[in-house]
């Protein structure tokens, strides 16, 4: 085959443009820190890409999830803590005023501290998350207990349903605690009715006529105080649980973001190394072709 000068001109140009693509990709490389920039450039790194943000939203996701449980079981342990020293203190009043020592005025005084205590109970059973009731089960909408003008209380809306938060790929984890078992409304009856004892000097003999009716109070009050502990721990149990979801879930974005990386992310050293090759290609590339290319008439003339 006759090789004439057109067939040269046209192969080094060929060349050239070639030699200026990969330079390009190169430089690109360089200034993204990525092996491709379009999917076109590698399908199977960018589907690889896909999916692997795909997980790292949903780990993120769920790591949302996970600070939305926490908010919960904390301020459920808060409020849970704060409902038993209530508890205790009620009960040292009602040991208190058992003592002949203190008149029915005094006895009055502490009526009214009991109130108060009852009160604070209500609104601790009331607590609020992001403007949601976290002990009212899956009505979380409304509060367990509501007040009207005369200080009545009433739990119409009270619900005792568990809620559950997916916090990795089928795996859910209750946020909220019983109520039932924390604010029910058998301990604000037995407040009602230490509050109404106290006020009315009513300290002595039970229905029964056996046992006093400060050792009835008592009794209640310790079984309200144990059914509270025995609720907290079942929480600290799950709060345990989620202090090792909320590591897999670290550990699992550290892994995907590593894989993400592995995929996508070029390697510098290699990518500088090559620029510098295709440089250096380039540079003879246009050497050669000074050489190759040889002028016409029609330069001349132009």
């Amino acid at each position: 085959m006759r090789v004439t000068q057109n067939m040269l001109n046209n192969s080094m140009l060929n060349n050239l443009r070639q030699n200026s693509a990969e330079m390009q990709r190169s430089m690109e490389q360089l200034s993204t820190g990525k092996k491709i920039n379009r999917p076109s450039d590698d399908p199977v790194v960018a589907m690889k890409g896909v999916d692997y943000r795909s997980e790292l939203s949903k780990v993120d996701q769920y790591e949302r999830n996970m600070s939305e449980v926490r908010s919960w079981m904390d301020t459920s342990d808060e409020a849970m803590n704060e409902a038993g020293q209530s508890l205790q203190r009620i009960r040292e009043l009602v040991v208190q005023a058992s003592n002949d020592t203190y008149d029915q005025d005094d006895r009055a005084n502490m009526a009214s501290e009991v109130d108060e205590i009852k009160n604070h109970l209500t609104e601790l059973a009331n607590s609020r998350v992001n403007n949601k009731y976290i002990f009212n089960g899956a009505n979380t909408l409304e509060p367990r207990f509501d007040i009207d003008e005369e200080g009545n209380r009433t739990s119409d809306n009270a619900n005792n349903d568990a809620v559950e938060i997916e916090v990795s790929d089928g795996v859910y984890i209750q946020s909220n605690i019983n109520p039932e078992n924390a604010f029910s409304e058998e301990m604000f009856n037995s407040l009602d009715n230490v509050v109404d004892a106290l006020r009315g000097g009513d300290l002595e003999e039970g229905e029964d006529g056996a046992e006093t009716r400060v050792s009835q109070f008592l009794d209640e009050l310790d079984d309200h105080s144990q059914s509270l502990v025995n609720e907290r721990a079942d929480l600290g149990a799950r709060m345990n649980r989620a202090d090792l979801i909320e590591n897999r879930l670290s550990q699992q974005k550290v892994t995907t973001n590593q894989l993400k990386s592995n995929n996508e992310d070029a390697d510098m050293a290699e990518v500088i190394m090559n620029l510098q090759m295709q440089e250096n290609v380039h540079r003879a590339s246009l050497g050669a072709g000074a050489r190759v290319l040889q002028p016409t008439l029609m330069d001349f003339l132009n």
